[in-house]
């Protein structure tokens, strides 16, 4: 299916925070993102609803950008019940395995819980909470281009399986298994 238009990037993504500030240097302290802009109106622009609210955007590299609004007007911040912790995640990469290292005992000597690494095949990741309860991932590539590549070439035949019988396929086995050191 073609479309009539091309996208360039995610402009950005976001997200609902308790405190912007509190949110704002957390990213900064924990992750090393810096602090873009803010948008605050009492009207939601696009709705013209009475809604005031802080926007606050920042940059984690790449030409990327996390966004956060603090509503004060909202009732408190929860979650989907329905959808297990694990499973809605902001996921960024880092260059190597060594600066996922870093990243975890920099974390970790700030008092963060982080899990992992955890071995994914083609990457390996860490996991961890802000202070919204946004779970967050740190993953670094550590797969071939034959190992992308093959995982391009399974992908359809891995959704079409995945679809008739809601069980995972096995296309691709050997990203679970952990190579031994």
């Amino acid at each position: 299916m073609t479309v009539p238009f091309e996208l360039s990037r995610i402009h950005h993504v976001a997200y609902r925070c308790k405190d912007a500030k509190e949110t704002v240097e957390w990213y900064e302290r924990m992750l090393g993102m810096r602090f873009k802009s803010a948008f605050s109106e009492d009207k939601v622009p696009s709705t013209g609803e009475d809604d005031p609210y802080m926007h606050v955007f920042l940059d984690c590299g790449g030409g990327n950008v996390l966004a956060f609004f603090e509503l004060p007007g909202q009732p408190g911040m929860d979650r989907d019940r329905n959808t297990p912790l694990w499973v809605q995640h902001l996921a960024f990469e880092v260059p190597d395995y060594e600066a996922l290292l870093a990243a975890k005992d920099h974390l970790v000597a700030h008092g963060v819980e982080v899990l992992g690494p955890t071995f994914h095949g083609v990457f390996k990741s860490i996991y961890f909470f802000d202070p919204n309860g946004h779970r967050v991932e740190l993953a670094c590539n550590i797969g071939t281009d034959d190992q992308y590549a093959e995982l391009a070439r399974v992908a359809p035949l891995m959704l079409d399986e995945w679809s008739r019988t809601k069980r995972a396929p096995r296309h691709a086995a050997w990203l679970h298994k952990e190579p031994e050191s």
